[in-house]
């Protein structure tokens, strides 16, 4: 339980071992509770079953099958989705999704997540909205 009395995950970066904390939305907690008697994580720390990149990848390519998707998915590639169409596009400001994605530098999510014209377009609208509504 995190200082606002939501579930939070703690760990630590993998790659640069840095400290991380994200509070947990619905839908993750949800996917979680799905897994809580799984046979990889039944006797481990983890919360999720930990699969190679390779064989994750490969898990990602039956689902596009199934669905439908022709774009070849990846990990690398859901991870672009997340950063640019669940959070950028949904208003979540550029600083916190770097810091979602482990960046140490703003530039590194600046090149990495492309903010999609739709996403400056609704912006600069609601700046527009802001800017008029104070010299009224």
């Amino acid at each position: 339980m995190g200082f606002d009395g939501n579930q939070w995950i703690e760990t630590e970066r993998q790659k640069t071992k840095t400290a991380l904390k994200i509070p947990l939305l619905n839908q993750a907690r949800n996917i979680l509770k799905s897994y809580q008697n799984h046979p990889k994580t039944a006797h481990s720390k983890t919360l999720l079953p930990h699969y190679s990149n390779q064989k994750l990848n490969s898990y990602l390519k039956e689902i596009s099958d199934f669905c439908g998707i022709k774009k070849n998915l990846t990990f690398h590639v859901a991870r672009h989705t997340f950063a640019t169409t669940v959070t950028l596009t949904n208003g979540v400001p550029i600083e916190t999704v770097s810091k979602l994605l482990g960046h140490t530098k703003l530039a590194t999510t600046q090149i990495y997540a492309r903010v999609i014209d739709n996403k400056v377009k609704d912006d600069m609208s609601i700046l527009n909205n802001k800017l008029n509504n104070n010299f009224e």
